[in-house]
């Protein structure tokens, strides 16, 4: 109870310092703020391979800031989140076997850890409206950096009980990073959204140093149940939660009411006239005038001859 007052108190500060980062710049209307709440799983994915399964009642709750551009043509936002979310994993430390028509079959129990953490989703979100925009419809990417507040453990066997994971630096990493990615949607009424959206954090970083820097379990306790440290050992969440958004302006965002200007390109007629003029050296007769009709016909009847054809050899034998 003492740890999610703490997070609580640490949710507040953030809200209040978000709230007054948005009174300022002329862009306000651009904001909006979303408390998030939900739940899903976690997942670790070790190197060398361990036996692992889904660890669902992954909880996690917090806020997220989003700013739109004021360009009507930028379709999309960035934002930052601020979250608190379980994580942690399900490692098979033994096994029974059984044999059924000469095939080995594993029955495994399992050691359980949870770990708390601190997550900050950079995040970039384009999204389309639908339903006269009354139905944001979005996408999600992030660059994820985190922090481990602390962890538990237990196991499936009773001889082993349930304790506070103590956490040691040759051993443990505190900070984190990874991405994420995710889609949803957002039905507005008035200044308020209310969503659902689904996301996908990859870990990149370990939750467990590698052998170069811890190697086996021999000075541990039970909260380490891993004979020799893996040499990768990242943590996944799968997350489903529901949204509740506010919008810093009344009438919404501006890029619901600014139209595109046309192209003039097309509002464009070539003028064949004056392309002729313009090459012809400044004649100003349109094709069609009487005098361009004129001259066309006093071509056609005086008498054209070329170079070298018989009338023009006897204007030559007569000069």
């Amino acid at each position: 109870m003492k740890s999610i007052k703490r997070y609580t108190n640490g949710l507040r500060v953030a809200l209040i310092l978000t709230l007054g980062l948005m009174t300022f710049g002329r862009a306000e209307a651009q904001h909006t703020l979303t408390l998030v709440g939900g739940s899903g799983a976690t997942y670790a994915r070790f190197y060398p391979s361990e036996e692992t399964k889904w660890m669902w009642g992954a909880n996690s709750f917090g806020l997220a800031w989003r700013y739109y551009s004021e360009k009507p043509r930028f379709v999309g936002a960035i934002g930052v989140d601020l979250e608190y979310m379980e994580r942690g994993y399900k490692m098979g430390y033994t096994y029974t076997t059984d044999f059924v028509d000469d095939k080995e079959i594993r029955h495994y129990k399992f050691y359980t850890r949870n770990v708390n953490s601190i997550m900050l989703p950079i995040v970039w979100q384009p999204h389309i409206y639908l339903a006269k925009n009354r139905l944001r419809v979005f996408i999600e990417a992030a660059f994820v950096l985190s922090y481990n507040i602390n962890s538990n453990y237990s196991y499936d066997d009773d001889r082993y009980p349930a304790g506070k994971y103590e956490w040691k630096v040759p051993r443990d990493n505190r900070f984190g990073y990874g991405l994420m990615g995710g889609a949803g949607f957002a039905v507005l009424i008035g200044q308020v959204e209310v969503g659902f959206k689904a996301r996908y954090n990859f870990g990149y970083s370990d939750i467990l140093k590698n052998r170069n820097k811890y190697y086996s379990n021999s000075t541990d306790g039970r909260e380490n149940p891993f004979y020799y440290s893996p040499l990768r050992s990242p943590i996944d969440n799968l997350t489903f939660s529901l949204t509740v958004g506010w919008r810093f302006n009344k009438r919404g965002f501006d890029e619901w009411f600014v139209k595109r200007a046309q192209r003039t390109k097309r509002l464009e007629n070539f003028n064949f006239s004056e392309a002729i003029n313009t090459a012809g050296g400044g004649s100003s007769t349109r094709p069609g005038s009487s005098s361009g009709n004129s001259s066309r016909q006093g071509m056609s009847g005086s008498s054209q001859t070329r170079p070298g054809s018989s009338s023009g050899a006897a204007n030559r034998l007569r000069k």
